[in-house]
């Protein structure tokens, strides 16, 4: 997924307002594969809407894998979870608990059933990662899942069952993504909580010289570590 001019989506920097550069009714792997390596994303409005929005935001959010920042009180919980970490051991149950979770000020999921069947396609092929928190039980407890593109993972949904699961998973994330190499995580905004870890806005260009300089074919994660 090196970057390069060519692509089935036009530019990033034909964004409109909203972020929008084309919409399509439907979707598969190649386009994500173009998409992702181009910084454009599907985010379609909801189950049974007709088209899918194709977005590259026109302010990115980012998290330089240096620059990445574990609050203190995170620190602290850190040393009292009891959750034990993995990769990739139940991706399709990741992606349809990320559709299922309840958030503020938001109705309805962006994660649809054409969502989910195809991003688990994508990660059978090796482009798509989940990154899992697990109770003592050997439950899922939380987690999170996104897209490898070379040295960017482009972080796209989490959730939790267990308070805490979530950041412990994304705090577990960063460390195995830094020693993978992984120099960008792609967080797309900006929340308090990403903020928090070292969370910025940088624009769209910036995101796209980014992506030319550490694109490229996804991480080869096996037995815990990343080739």
């Amino acid at each position: 997924m090196k970057y390069h001019d060519k692509s089935m989506f036009p530019p990033a920097d034909s964004a409109d307002e909203y972020g929008i550069v084309a919409a399509s009714d439907f979707l598969n792997c190649d386009m994500l594969i173009d998409a992702y390596s181009h910084g454009i994303f599907p985010w379609p409005f909801g189950e049974g809407e007709r088209y899918i929005p194709w977005c590259a935001p026109l302010e990115r959010g980012v998290i330089m894998i240096d620059d990445f920042h574990i609050p203190h009180g995170v620190r602290r919980d850190m040393k009292k979870w009891n959750f034990s970490f993995a990769v990739d051991r139940n991706f399709k149950e990741v992606i349809t608990s990320c559709a299922a979770a309840v958030r503020k000020d938001q109705d309805g999921t962006w994660i649809t059933s054409g969502i989910i069947e195809t991003y688990c396609q994508f990660h059978r092929l090796g482009y798509a990662h989940s990154f899992e928190a697990y109770d003592e039980q050997g439950n899922l407890a939380g987690g999170l899942y996104g897209i490898s593109v070379g040295r960017i993972f482009c972080g796209e949904s989490m959730f939790y069952r267990v308070s805490g699961a979530s950041k412990f998973a994304f705090v577990k994330m960063a460390e195995f993504l830094k020693n993978a190499g992984v120099k960008v995580i792609d967080t797309q905004m900006v929340t308090n909580a990403t903020a928090a870890f070292g969370a910025k806005e940088i624009p769209s260009a910036e995101y796209i010289e980014l992506l030319k300089q550490y694109g490229g074919d996804p991480l080869v994660f096996e037995n815990g570590a990343a080739e």
